[in-house]
């Protein structure tokens, strides 16, 4: 696959740490260029060198995604520099830990100004590069929480269902003007990733992500399958899948369920550090990286997406297993 980004234009925002980090690094190692977008300059630095270190070329553009009219010069400034892009990623994003009567109307619209509306803006610097050219693929990464809402997080989870919403409208324009652009949402579970340590929590114990846990480097994965592939919209991990499902089926079920298990299920048993610092109004110094402190319950591959990946495969091992069980009840 190596060869399908070599020498392509890869867009990739919040690209300092997390799920971006990891995005970055996936990218990089499959022949690709990269523009970079965070606020967190010294990430956006370490990004850089990863991509320099694996043959590629980088270029930051260190600013905050709720700003559009900045999207629009990162977006000149990368194309001059590394030429037109090819696959543009809205990753970026901010949460606040805490019930909804605990946090003020400030906090509320800050993670929407960055989580929806950084998309949203993102998307349309990318599109108006792409459309003139009639080709070029950006991916929104979405979340089961795009479906489903938890209790602690009303304004994440709001941005998520937003950014669903979003995605399908865009979706009918491009097909109404019978464009090539192409775009896709990839849906994403509970992630080892940085922002628990920089998220701003009113709760009494460190947060942590509930349910399965997955790895960056695994749903990083699941992106550069989308950008491989022109898919509506892709359901990275188990969880994700039986959320989305579980939703549709039991929403009221699971409201009380969530009341009931949500909380406790999104804190670890370690007191919060009151004092600690968050990244909600501004990045915090430092190279972070992209995992958490969650790795020894974090998994590595999802098992439900290489099936997805592999149907081929899987089918005809299912063929074979199927035959065998056949043949031997014959022979009985």
């Amino acid at each position: 696959m190596k060869k399908d980004f070599k020498n392509k234009v890869v867009v990739i925002t919040g690209a300092s740490a997390g799920l971006g980090r990891s995005l970055v690094r996936t990218f990089a190692q499959h022949g690709a260029n990269i523009g970079l977008i965070a606020r967190g300059e010294d990430g956006l630095h370490g990004a850089k060198k990863e991509v320099e270190a694996a043959g590629g070329k980088a270029v930051i553009a260190a600013m905050d995604v709720s700003d559009a009219k900045a999207f629009e010069a990162a977006a000149d400034i990368i194309e001059e520099k590394l030429g037109h892009i090819d696959v543009w990623i809205n990753n970026a994003m901010v949460s606040v830990f805490g019930p909804l009567k605990k946090m003020n109307a400030d906090e509320f619209k800050r993670v929407t100004e960055v989580t929806y509306l950084g998309q949203v803006y993102g998307t349309m610097a990318a599109l108006k590069k792409m459309l003139p050219r009639d080709k070029g693929k950006i991916i929104l990464i979405g979340s089961a929480l795009a479906y489903r809402g938890i209790p602690l997080q009303s304004a994440y989870c709001g941005a998520k269902h937003g950014i669903h919403g979003f995605f399908e409208s865009l979706r009918s324009e491009l097909y109404h003007d019978k464009s090539n652009v192409q775009l896709t949402m990839v849906q994403m579970p509970a992630m080892n990733t940085t922002q628990f340590g920089f998220v701003k929590s009113y709760l009494p114990d460190k947060p942590k992500p509930m349910g399965i846990i997955y790895e960056p480097e695994a749903a990083a994965r699941s992106v550069l399958y989308a950008a491989c592939h022109n898919e509506r919209e892709i359901y990275f991990g188990y969880s994700t899948f039986k959320t989305i499902l579980g939703n549709k089926v039991v929403p009221g079920y699971l409201d009380k369920y969530l009341g009931k298990k949500g909380y406790k299920g999104q804190q670890t048993d370690e007191p919060a550090n009151p004092d600690k610092k968050n990244n909600l109004w501004e990045s915090i110094p430092g190279d972070h990286g992209a995992q958490g402190p969650f790795d020894k319950h974090a998994m590595h591959w999802s098992p439900l997406f290489f099936i997805k990946k592999h149907k081929w495969i899987t089918l005809a091992a299912a063929t074979i297993i199927t035959g065998a069980l056949i043949n031997k009840m014959v022979k009985d």
